[in-house]
């Protein structure tokens, strides 16, 4: 009997932290199963996963595949269905999707002690922006307001609030700040906005969840100042244990064995 397979594709993919954090899992769980990780293209994509045999059992997917994850799948959760996006994938007869990424925040978040929101900034109008703008409304936000290099960038980030009930303004990144109580930055790690830019963000956004964490703190993080700067790396552990959840279970939300020990182990390899 073949071992069971599975793997993180993405471009580029050599910076994964993936490999490390599953193998640390399933470790702990007894499982004899391997997790790699393959660099794929976008256009790659589909002919790659038509090409994998029954050995196969599930993939994790990160940029820029989370789109074309969505796209090949048969069934979809919630979350998946909500952002348009999946970053995990069950194989077999039939693919299923999921979005481990809204769960991920949630949990991150509430590990550092912010479990309800109602007034919230999203920094960034990408994949991730619309994981975050699920999982803030999930936790009570009533209004989100979006600052984008190119505003008509989040017209589906408008689109998604509609459809959760929370008031989205889209702004450029210079328009007047009003006051949140968190902000949740999607922009890549080495992105440096401007000091004058920054200072008002940061006076008025409350404390700081940056999906960056490699470097840390990341340039966003040193220039908020006195209100708390979470890095990514909570999001990167609590998604992955939700994958795993995927891959075992086929169902994000139904915890693992020794679940603690197993976020344990992960939490060490990082």
């Amino acid at each position: 009997m073949s071992r069971t397979r599975l793997a993180v594709w993405g471009d580029p993919i050599a910076h994964s932290k993936s490999p490390q954090l599953h193998a640390a899992a399933y470790g702990v769980l007894g499982l004899d199963w391997s997790y790699d990780r393959r660099r794929v293209t976008e256009g790659e994509f589909a002919g790659a996963v038509r090409s994998l045999d029954d050995s196969w059992r599930g993939l994790s997917l990160t940029m820029p595949l989370k789109d074309e994850a969505y796209r090949i799948a048969d069934v979809r959760d919630a979350h998946a269905e909500l952002t348009g996006v999946a970053n995990t994938l069950t194989l077999g007869d039939t693919v299923h999707a999921f979005n481990t990424d809204v769960g991920g925040i949630i949990d991150a978040l509430g590990e550092s002690g912010i479990t309800t929101v109602e007034r919230v900034r999203l920094l960034g109008a990408g994949a991730t922006a619309a994981s975050a703008l699920v999982a803030v409304a999930d936790m009570g936000a009533r209004s989100a307001d979006v600052r984008a290099r190119r505003p008509e960038s989040a017209s589906s980030l408008r689109e998604l609030g509609a459809r959760l009930g929370v008031e989205v303004t889209v702004l450029p990144f210079t328009e007047t700040a009003d006051a949140v109580e968190l902000t949740v930055s999607s922009l890549p790690g080495g992105t440096a906005l401007p000091g004058d830019v920054v200072a008002p963000l940061a006076a008025a956004g409350g404390a700081l969840f940056d999906v960056a964490y490699a470097p840390w703190p990341s340039a966003l993080a040193t220039n908020w100042g006195e209100a708390p700067a979470i890095p990514g790396l909570g999001m990167l552990l609590h998604q992955a244990v939700r994958q795993i959840r995927v891959f075992v279970h086929g169902d994000p939300g139904v915890p693992l064995p020794d679940e603690q020990d197993v976020v344990a182990a992960m939490r060490a390899a990082l």
